[in-house]
């Protein structure tokens, strides 16, 4: 077989692999329309170097800051769009890529040629790993500038049950939100309180919130779940989406404005710098009793680390 020929079957195959990827066109275009400062920057502990997405509200007071844990699907366009829109609402958010170095060429997310290598390697990243890289993204995000030194973590599936790890880990947070996400085998060591969302069509994660109940109140922690009936796993996602069901959108629009106003009031001495209020009518999900990691619990982790910025800005 010539060179010429396998060169071109190389890229026949990347070009199939690549369309197998989620279309997320939607969010691309409308992260393209946001008028807000967004950048990479990288986070360094120990000898590894994590790529940070950052959104920056459009403010005049110091911000509150969420470190924000993308799905199983990686740093998709989805997750930076989540980004930008939580930043419209007054907040800094950073969203690490976990991916980084771990793609072909040392790359990251962006570098995966299919969606099932990105699962698969975002599946079999280590716990211990996962959790310095939230450290690095909280010490960076609580020394800038701009932000309040208020902290919360916010995931989404697989990230919802890192959200839900990393409350056991780290104490300076003011709250965790979980979005359907389950959570880790001992609870005992949380601080801030936890805030649960959940969808009425997945069993797979919704099955475990009475138990996740249960063990938070035996430990005496805050855990507030609030299930979204006819909603499907990805709600968040699936709910903005061109071809969304009522009920994934109703669910999106109901979480959202619920995150935002969780951070308003944890911050309130600080609220009044947002900058238009959040979408969406009054929540008529109803509260439920408790969950367990999507994919696998983080374990505890007691090293500190110091994150430090080289910027590229993408604006």
């Amino acid at each position: 077989m010539s060179r010429h020929l396998l060169k071109f079957l190389a890229a026949v195959l990347f070009v199939s692999a690549a369309a197998s990827l989620p279309a997320q066109d939607w969010a691309k275009a409308a992260l393209e329309k946001s008028p807000r400062h967004r950048e990479y920057v990288a986070l360094k502990h120990g000898d590894r170097t994590v790529q940070a997405f950052v959104a920056y509200p459009e403010v005049s007071r110091k911000a509150p800051v969420i470190v924000m844990i993308h799905e199983i699907f990686g740093l998709s366009d989805w997750a930076k769009e989540m980004a930008d829109e939580l930043a419209a609402q007054g907040y800094i958010v950073i969203a690490p890529d976990f991916l980084s170095g771990a793609g072909p060429n040392g790359g990251g997310t962006d570098a995966f040629p299919a969606q099932d290598a990105v699962t698969k390697a975002v599946s079999g990243l280590s716990a211990d790993q996962v959790t310095a890289d939230l450290d690095a993204a909280a010490d960076y995000g609580k020394k800038l500038p701009s932000a309040n030194g208020k902290v919360f973590v916010a995931g989404f599936c697989w990230g919802g049950g890192k959200s839900f790890a990393f409350a056991t880990h780290r104490h300076d947070l003011s709250a965790a939100f979980v979005f359907y996400g389950t959570p880790p085998p001992d609870v005992t060591a949380i601080t801030a309180p936890v805030y649960g969302f959940y969808a009425g069509n997945d069993a797979r994660v919704t099955a475990t919130v009475p138990a996740a109940t249960d063990a938070m109140k035996a430990a005496g922690k805050k855990y507030d779940p609030v299930i979204y009936d006819g909603a499907g796993h990805g709600f968040m996602r699936a709910g903005q989406a061109p071809d969304a069901s009522d009920a994934n959108k109703k669910a999106y629009e109901e979480g959202f404005k619920r995150i935002v106003d969780l951070i308003n009031k944890a911050n309130a001495a600080n609220a009044s710098h947002v900058q238009k209020p959040a979408r969406g009518g009054a929540a008529s999900a109803k509260p439920v009793v408790a969950a367990m990691s999507c994919h696998d619990p983080t374990t505890d982790g007691d090293a500190t680390h110091d994150a430090k910025m080289d910027m590229a800005a993408i604006m």
